[in-house]
């Protein structure tokens, strides 16, 4: 007889960003936080997010988050993110997919109008604010750990394209921000591939060497995403708005403007004094998607000024699912995998 195992999943993309929610099938994880169930996962069971992000179950631009009982007890549920590049500590996006999919799915219970709900990722808690209408979540608003620019003034001679300058910003993972009109990007729908390949020859040259601790989640592994920046411009409303795109290491443009990567511009322009408490930017990536963050407070992470701000999108639900998973599949690599699966 076939050893089969099943998941449940909840599909669900955001600004053009899928992200599978694993529900069910995944036993109890050691650890009594969410970054300690993410950290055994990364060590222990790395056989999930290659499972769901490969194929012929998934693709690599796709995201996974895994529902995990919370640690803290502030907090509804706790979630453990995997992509491409591994276990990022927090995503706006995945946020926003996780929040609606557990209103949405009745995982927790949906109030109308504006709801608030508590989630634990693995950089700590996210203040969630949902805006809720029959039924549905309309929007939601998240704010997780503050953002702070770890280096400014950095620059690594990348072959074939020469110099390259960037800031290193930490907002759920490290950033490298590079200022897109200084290697002739508009960040554009038909630059994507041109992207990938500057951001991969990018991250392999810029990686040795660089900045990976943070001062309280310690080593976070090295440098996994780039942001390029567009040019800022006001809008005829007055609202601030800039072109990105987010490059995922390994060979991935994200969808969306990524809420990560607009929580570090929003941190490196507040730095600057470009923006200030309440200011907001709207973030449209190279596919017309687009996100708001708004700058809320200045405060301190370690030694490093930071700064608190919020993201604001939207998810849609896709498919609910029941993947059988054939342990005697020679496409499925069983050795960290079996140990996670419910009987």
């Amino acid at each position: 007889m076939r050893r089969e195992r099943a998941l449940e999943l909840i599909d669900t993309q955001s600004g053009g960003d899928v992200s599978r929610i694993v529900t069910a099938g995944i036993e109890s994880l050691p650890g009594r936080t969410a970054l300690e169930k993410a950290r055994y996962l990364q060590t222990e069971g790395d056989g999930l997010r290659r499972l769901l992000l490969s194929e012929p179950y998934g693709d690599p631009a796709m995201s996974v988050d895994l529902i995990v009982e919370p640690g803290h007890p502030e907090a509804q549920a706790g979630y453990i993110i995997m992509e491409a590049m591994g276990y990022p500590m927090y995503s706006g996006s995945n946020t926003i997919c996780v929040a609606t999919a557990l209103l949405e799915s009745g995982m927790i219970e949906m109030t109308e109008g504006l709801q608030k709900i508590v989630l634990e990722s693995p950089a700590g808690l996210a203040h969630i604010t949902a805006r809720n209408a029959d039924g549905h979540v309309e929007s939601i608003t998240t704010q997780g750990e503050p953002a702070y620019v770890a280096e400014r003034g950095l620059g690594v001679e990348v072959p074939d394209y020469g110099r390259v300058e960037f800031d290193l910003v930490w907002s759920g993972a490290y950033f490298a921000m590079i200022r897109a009109a200084d290697h002739d990007f508009e960040l554009t729908a038909d630059e994507q591939i041109a992207l990938t390949a500057f951001g991969d020859a990018f991250v392999r040259t810029a990686r040795p060497g660089l900045r990976q601790e943070h001062p309280s989640l310690g080593d976070v592994g090295p440098l996994p995403f780039v942001h390029f920046m567009g040019r800022v411009r006001t809008m005829e409303n007055g609202a601030v708005a800039s072109r990105s795109a987010t490059y995922v290491h390994p060979g991935v443009i994200c969808r969306s403007p990524t809420g990560t990567g607009t929580s570090a511009r929003l941190a490196l322009m507040a730095g600057q004094g470009d923006l200030g408490p309440g200011d907001t930017l709207e973030t449209i990536s190279p596919r017309g998607n687009r996100f708001l963050g708004t700058v809320l407070a200045n405060t301190t992470v370690g030694d490093f000024p930071a700064w608190h701000s919020t993201i604001t999108g939207s998810a849609r639900l896709m498919a609910r699912s029941r993947v059988t998973v054939d342990l005697d599949d020679p496409l499925v690599d069983v050795s960290d995998l079996e140990q996670l699966l419910s009987p």
